[in-house]
């Protein structure tokens, strides 16, 4: 008997000479082929994806090429109005996005394209569809979105990241500095009803709920500030929910859906106006 070991560690009985009738035409070789081929018919387990997995970027383009590329998908688009400086400003924030990506889960994206068209024109459409109040603050802002595009954007306008994971804090930092972003303000911190520094508008990307985002944004949110959430187009359990428990302190003004420019993604902005402080 020869032992051979595939290349999935499994070990299989090669059999010579054996020339023994079998009437019944079972063998344990035959049964143990089947077993195999109908286990490996099955989903692999070791290849699922499992909590922690890392996408790695898979294109690697110089400077020159992912400004270029930039400039084709926003120009593709419908965002024009981005000037070159800007545009050399986000190819550098990608290019930081992706070697950070390397060890750390910051974007569930990481082709070019996608991170332009999914991230960098979803936060810059906001700026199409309303005003936004300033100071503002992105809260849980993660590797930067949307705040980081806003900034670059709107780079006179004072903004605010909060991010709790020390890891994006720092990554947050590297990128302030990196890009030379002024006035630029990170806290590095879980926003609750206790954090107290005034701000004029939040905005969030974060698939925490409505009703929560707005009950621990409440101790910074001033009177008459504006609360902007960007959300898929399946938000209308959320609204309910602030209607229920934070009518008396939280207006809805506003809900639009619209899609990224020449793309099927559909999104919703939804504005809150605050209108008084919660009662604790």
């Amino acid at each position: 008997m020869m032992i051979i070991l595939d290349k999935r560690g499994l070990c299989q009985a090669k059999i010579k000479n054996m020339a023994h009738k079998n009437k019944s035409n079972w063998s344990a070789y035959n049964a143990n082929k089947a077993n195999n081929e109908t286990r490996a018919n099955k989903p692999s387990p070791s290849i699922a994806p499992h909590r922690g997995f890392k996408k790695k970027p898979t294109e690697i383009f110089t400077a020159s090429e992912i400004e270029q590329r930039l400039m084709d998908i926003f120009y593709n688009h419908e965002m024009t109005w981005v000037t070159k400086p800007q545009i050399s400003l986000f190819a550098k924030y990608y290019q930081l996005l992706m070697k950070a990506q390397v060890h750390n889960n910051f974007t569930r994206l990481f082709k070019l394209r996608d991170i332009a068209i999914k991230h960098f024109i979803d936060s810059m459409m906001i700026t199409r569809l309303t005003p936004l109040s300033y100071p503002l603050m992105d809260i849980g802002t993660g590797p930067g979105l949307p705040g980081i595009v806003l900034k670059i954007i709107n780079p006179h306008e004072k903004i605010f990241l909060a991010e709790g994971v020390q890891k994006r804090v720092e990554f947050l930092k590297h990128v302030r500095d990196e890009l030379g972003l002024e006035d630029l303000q990170i806290f590095g911190r879980n926003i609750d009803s206790t954090f107290e520094y005034p701000v004029q508008g939040i905005i969030t990307r974060a698939v925490e709920d409505m009703r929560n985002t707005l009950q621990n944004a409440s101790g910074c949110l001033q009177v008459g500030g504006l609360a902007y959430f960007m959300k898929g187009p399946q938000a209308d359990p959320e609204i309910d929910l602030v209607t229920k428990e934070l009518k008396q302190s939280y207006e809805l003004i506003s809900d639009i859906a619209y899609e990224i420019p020449k793309t099927p993604h559909k999104r919703r902005l939804i504005i809150y106006k605050k209108l008084k402080s919660i009662t604790r």
